[in-house]
């Protein structure tokens, strides 16, 4: 898609903050209108538009596409995006500890025990550990806790918590993201301590690079996003 403005700027309406190109309000794909609620998320959703070049790469406005997710799908299916972020408390990858080799072992352990323990005091959600594959059952209790928080991030929120997620395969990393425990940064290289531990090992193939450093821009956008959606209006 090519350029078509030449200004871009935030407006404070009644309900929120638009995006304005020309002046001329920004549409979601669903031709909902494009609502930020805070203005710091709001600029920075309007920067992703302004440093378009002449050919617009809408990949890489990873803002405003959340943005978009969270306006056309979140509000809409909202209980059903619970449901799906929620569901990985049933297989959490920090649940699953390699047994051997103990280099890896030790890795895992001082990479996710110390957000396992953390999830625990901040959110009240005791997770079972185990070793190898087979699935392990998670206490009611704990489901239902996780349950509740996730529930309890807006529709802007649980758009960014979602991606994060279910990009690494854990709700514990999500939720330390969204809560500011960790960056982005950290959730990546968290949510590859097994793949990395095999790279050193083996080494790395040309498409396994290009994998990893797309999840690593995904991630950081996301938790960038949501570090936007809890500032100050």
């Amino acid at each position: 898609m090519k350029r078509f403005y030449k200004s871009v700027g935030v407006a404070e309406e009644e309900s929120g903050f638009s995006i304005r190109l020309d002046e001329r309000p920004v549409k979601t794909p669903a031709k909902n209108p494009l609502l930020l609620p805070n203005r710091p998320l709001a600029e920075a959703v309007a920067n992703e538009w302004d440093e378009q070049p002449e050919d617009i790469d809408t990949y890489k406005m990873r803002l405003t596409r959340l943005a978009n997710s969270a306006i056309d799908r979140v509000t809409e299916h909202r209980d059903a995006v619970i449901r799906e972020v929620a569901g990985f408390a049933d297989t959490d990858l920090v649940c699953y500890r390699a047994a051997d080799p103990v280099p890896l072992a030790e890795r895992q352990e001082e990479g996710w025990g110390p957000l396992v323990s953390w999830v625990a005091d901040r959110h009240g959600i005791e997770f079972t550990i185990t070793t190898g594959l087979l699935p392990v059952d998670q206490s009611a209790s704990s489901l239902m806790a996780v349950k509740a928080v996730v529930k309890s991030f807006d529709v802007f929120s649980l758009a960014g918590l979602h991606l994060v997620t279910s990009a690494c395969g854990s709700i514990v990393l999500g939720l330390a993201v969204a809560d500011g425990r960790i960056d982005g940064a950290s959730a990546w290289e968290l949510s590859l301590i097994d793949e990395t531990f095999q790279i050193d090992n083996w080494g790395e193939d040309p498409e396994a690079t290009k994998r990893r450093a797309g999840l690593l821009d995904d991630i950081t956008a996301a938790a960038e996003y949501l570090r936007l959606c809890k500032a100050v209006h």
